[in-house]
């Protein structure tokens, strides 16, 4: 009879990683108390370590983009009215003095 195929979350299995390394007991002990087999316990801790080194998602970086562009956008037209603001008020100070 086959057994069952059990799946963990990602959270589940940040969970154990930091059990491993927090506690400082080998493997096999924290793979025993959890459950699970010790090289399934490494293969998870291997994944973990290389999905922390993965730059950020694409997507992530594309909203930033958009962000940046719209306050840059925002931030020339501000500078356009100050520009014709103060033009305006030198024009107006620096006419007549009589």
């Amino acid at each position: 009879m086959p057994r069952d195929r059990r799946s963990f979350s990602k959270e589940y299995k940040a969970e154990a990683i930091r059990l491993l390394k927090e506690s400082g007991r080998p493997v096999r002990d924290i793979a025993r108390q959890l459950g699970v087999r010790p090289d399934l316990l490494r293969r998870w801790k291997i994944e973990l370590v290389r999905e922390e080194s993965r730059p950020a998602p694409a997507k992530d970086l594309e909203e930033a983009v958009r962000r940046l562009q719209r306050e840059n956008a925002q931030l020339r037209h501000e500078r356009d009215f100050l520009k014709k603001a103060a033009a305006f008020f030198a024009k107006e100070s620096g006419g007549d003095s009589r």
